[in-house]
């Protein structure tokens, strides 16, 4: 099994595809070459007329296929041609697959192959979802003066805090394994169970429990933990303002990537090319349903129909109502609305701060942690122990990339709420709605027993009939508390004030319902396990018991920062 590429997501949205005629011309399995001469297979579809055209360029690791998917017909009828493209050392295409320095390069000679060809115009957009938008991301750094726009969906733009690592330094465990354990397979190997090799000690050999073979890509992010050199001369994060081509990005608030999708746009906003962004209610597969929660008919989108307006605009020179809107489309839940903004984050959101207490315990649901707008008086602190042994297990949200073995989205999280070592910290009863659109940021006071732990945030609605719905949740890897850039022991009983990025989400709270907060020190296998011993995580195999402490008191006031929608 493989994983689905986001370009596929996209059938449901236009249905009418499928109805479509054939391309009436193609090429199958081109080899074209790389300055270094390894050849990348690539299929070629376009319209049967004599003029030149310009070029939709789809790069793939996930098999670009023998015939042209019903989701590119669109593009065919609208004349241009569709460009396949395999990967570098991904099916029909020669080369050794090394994704951290190859797609940049090989998208640029791509772009300058297609640009010589009779037919062709010289003008290329990219489109593509996951990976695909990446490779995007990853050339437009180069400025190939034939890249004329791109749209890449639910993809982020850096590697480190995207596909390896979190904003907190803690590894997306989970992520990046069930990826590799769905395409990067030895031949022959059939990969255990997702709860199993998850669990494997220690994490350099991870990549051989998952996949039957040590992978590359697995061992050098392993031995990088840290946000260094290694991180930031790929990052497009990084060198955000090489980028000069116009993009029309898509993700979705329960998508791995959505934070890092809007942190491009906000980077980008004010280059003189404008560029669009659109969150929904979505998954990694927008096309998926979440089970228990509806968003309504109207949260989907018409993907492909903006993709080729935008396309139309940039590569033909025609009018673009996506030009003349606002840049930024978000879905406001709980609401469940489209709203148009003009900017990421939102200028007008009022930063909140919901404080934390507790007059006996806020262990488990039936502690009684409270959440105030007033900060708290003296009162005692809350202490658990973190057994990375037995981890607070992930129980939906953002997460990647098979629901079926690991689950995603807005998921109750009660369950997970029962146990001893989360800290749960609940609101009346809003006697309005409130909304909260924006990235969350959650201020801690804690100390711990151990030289490294972690602690993790997860923002919470509550029904009025019990339902605890996941909106976002963060974690802070405490040896990264300064800086992600280098690594800092922690002593043992210390108090220190931390800050834990909590992600981002748009969310009406609704009269009657609760704001919920809950604290913990793991979130598995969303993040890897920490240890607790200080050491380099990629060879531990001992795991020791944490003892963990919250502080909330008037001298050290611990709260969740919400970025609150004043009402109109």
């Amino acid at each position: 099994m493989r994983v689905l590429p986001a370009c596929c997501i996209l059938c449901s949205l236009i249905a009418s595809a499928a109805s479509l005629p054939p391309a009436r011309l193609k090429n199958l399995n081109l080899r074209v070459a790389m300055r270094d001469g390894v050849r990348l297979s690539t299929n070629v579809f376009r319209p049967d007329v004599k003029t030149r055209v310009p070029t939709v360029l789809v790069r793939t690791p996930y098999g670009k296929g023998a015939d042209l998917a019903p989701t590119y017909e669109p593009f065919i009828q609208r004349g241009y041609a569709v460009v396949l493209q395999d990967v570098r050392g991904r099916y029909a295409s020669g080369g050794v697959f090394q994704p951290f320095s190859q797609e940049g390069p090989d998208g640029y000679d791509t772009l300058d192959w297609i640009a010589a060809q009779p037919w062709s115009d010289g003008k290329v957009g990219m489109i593509g979802g996951s990976y695909l938008g990446i490779a995007q991301w990853k050339v437009a750094l180069h400025n190939n003066p034939h890249l004329k726009a791109i749209s890449p969906v639910v993809s982020g733009y850096d590697d480190y805090r995207d596909r390896f690592y979190s904003p907190g330094g803690a590894m997306k465990l989970g992520h990046r394994l069930l990826w590799m354990s769905l395409n990067l397979t030895a031949p022959g190997f059939t990969p255990p169970a997702f709860d199993r090799f998850v669990l494997h000690l220690p994490l350099r050999t991870s990549d051989r429990a998952a996949t039957g073979k040590t992978s590359e890509m697995w061992q050098r992010s392993a031995e990088h933990p840290a946000y260094d050199s290694f991180w930031r001369s790929m990052s497009v994060r990084a060198q955000i303002d090489r980028v000069h081509v116009p993009s029309l990005a898509f993700g979705g608030w329960y998508d791995n990537f959505a934070q890092s999708d809007l942190e491009a746009y906000s980077a980008l906003k004010a280059a003189a090319e404008p560029h669009r962004v659109v969150i929904g209610p979505w998954p990694h597969n927008m096309s998926i349903k979440f089970p228990g929660a509806d968003f309504g008919a109207h949260s989907s989108m018409p993907v492909r129909a903006m993709q080729l307006d935008w396309m139309d605009y940039w590569l033909k020179g025609k009018s673009s109502a996506l030009i003349a809107s606002a840049p930024v489309k978000i879905f406001v839940m709980g609401a469940d609305e489209w709203r148009e903004e003009r900017e990421w984050p939102l200028a007008r959101a009022r930063p909140t701060r919901y404080y934390l207490s507790a007059a006996k315990a806020a262990n488990s649901i039936e502690g009684d942690g409270r959440l105030s707008s007033r900060p708290p008086a003296q009162q005692p602190s809350d202490q658990f122990v973190f057994d990375p042994r037995n981890p607070v297990p992930t129980r939906g949200g953002s997460v990647c990339c098979n629901p079926a073995v690991f689950p995603w989205g807005p998921l109750d999280q009660r369950p997970v709420e029962r146990r001893p070592d989360v800290l749960v910290y609940t609101s009346h009863a809003l006697r309005k709605d409130l909304e909260v659109t924006g990235p969350v940021r959650v201020v801690l006071h804690v100390s711990t027993s151990a030289p490294d732990t972690d602690f993790t945030a997860k923002l919470v609605d509550v029904f009025p009939d019990g339902e605890a719905r996941h909106l976002t949740d963060g974690i802070l890897r405490l040896r990264y508390r300064d800086s992600l850039e280098k690594a800092a022991p922690a002593t043992p009983g210390k108090i220190y004030r931390i800050s834990i990025d909590a992600g981002v989400t748009s969310n009406v709270f609704r009269k009657g319902h609760r704001i919920r907060l809950e604290v913990s020190s793991s979130n598995f296998p969303r993040f890897d396990r920490n240890p607790n011993t200080g050491r380099p995580v990629i060879d531990e195999t001992e795991l020791r018991k944490a003892s963990q402490t919250v502080y909330h008191d008037r001298s050290r006031e611990s709260y969740v920062l919400l970025p609150v929608i004043p009402r109109k």
